[in-house]
C-alpha cells in the first residue's frame, strides 16, 4: 500500500480534482506519506482523506495540502515562508522543497518532536521548527513572503497579517467548527490587505497556549 504505483494513483486523483501545479504534484508523488502517520493506519496513507495523528489533531487530506500549497505559490517561488501548525510534518515536507527557507511553529511538543525526526529522515535541511503558540506566528523571523496555516482561527489573527512582507500571501482556514472557509489574504501595502475566499474546508481549531 506504500508502493510508487499507489502514490501515482493519488497524484492522478489530485490532478482530476483540479490541481495543476506539476511541481506540487511531483513533491507529493515523491513524499512517503505513510511515515507521517501511525503504523496501524499506514495502509490508508495514500487515500485522499484526513487521518488522526493524536492529541485531537489530523494529517490533512492530500487534496487540501496540494490546494493550499498551489495557492500559496501561485505567483511564483517564495524565499521565506511560515507554517502555522507543523502537526505530523507532512504539509511541512511538501512545502519545504518548493520554498527557500521554511519556518514552522507547533504548540504540541510531542507532535513537533516526531515531525522533527521524520523531516530529518527524509533529508529536509531548510526547515526551522519552534514550539510556540501558532496564532502569534514567529515575529523574530518576519517578514515572510508567504504564511500557510493548518488550523482554523475564528478570525484571521492580526499578528500573522503583520508578519507578511508587502505582496506576501497568507493561506488560512477561518471560521468555527461548522462553517470554515479557506482564505487567501495578500498584503497590498503597509496598511491594506485583500482577501479572497478559495473554498469551504474543515480544519481543527487554532488554539492558544502550548502543550508539553
Amino acid at each position: 500500500m506504500t508502493s510508487q504505483r499507489t502514490r501515482d494513483r493519488l497524484v492522478n486523483r489530485l490532478r482530476e480534482q483540479g490541481i495543476k501545479d506539476e511541481k506540487v504534484l511531483d513533491v507529493i508523488r515523491k513524499t512517503p506519506r505513510h511515515i507521517f502517520i501511525d503504523e496501524a493506519l499506514s495502509h490508508r496513507a495514500y487515500e485522499d482523506t484526513a487521518l488522526p495523528i493524536g492529541f485531537n489533531q489530523t494529517i490533512s487530506q492530500p487534496f487540501i495540502v496540494a490546494r493550499m500549497t498551489e495557492s500559496l505559490l501561485a505567483e511564483g517561488p517564495l524565499k521565506r515562508v511560515l507554517e502555522v501548525g507543523t502537526g505530523s510534518g507532512y504539509q511541512t515536507s511538501i512545502l519545504a522543497p518548493l520554498v527557500g527557507e521554511l519556518f514552522s511553529v507547533e504548540r504540541i511538543k510531542p507532535l513537533q518532536d516526531k515531525a522533527r525526526q521524520r523531516l530529518k529522515m527524509i533529508g529536509l535541511r531548510n526547515v526551522n521548527l519552534k514550539h510556540t503558540d501558532g496564532g502569534m506566528g514567529w515575529a523574530a523571523k518576519a517578514p515572510f513572503d508567504g504564511i500557510l496555516a493548518a488550523c482554523a482561527p475564528e478570525e484571521v489573527p492580526e499578528e500573522l497579517k503583520q508578519q507578511l512582507a508587502i505582496g506576501g500571501r497568507l493561506i488560512i482556514p477561518v471560521g468555527g467548527s461548522d462553517n470554515q472557509e479557506l482564505k487567501l489574504v495578500i498584503r497590498e501595502t503597509e496598511t491594506s490587505f485583500s482577501t479572497e475566499v478559495l473554498e469551504c474546508v474543515k480544519f481543527v481549531p487554532l488554539l492558544s497556549g502550548t502543550v508539553r
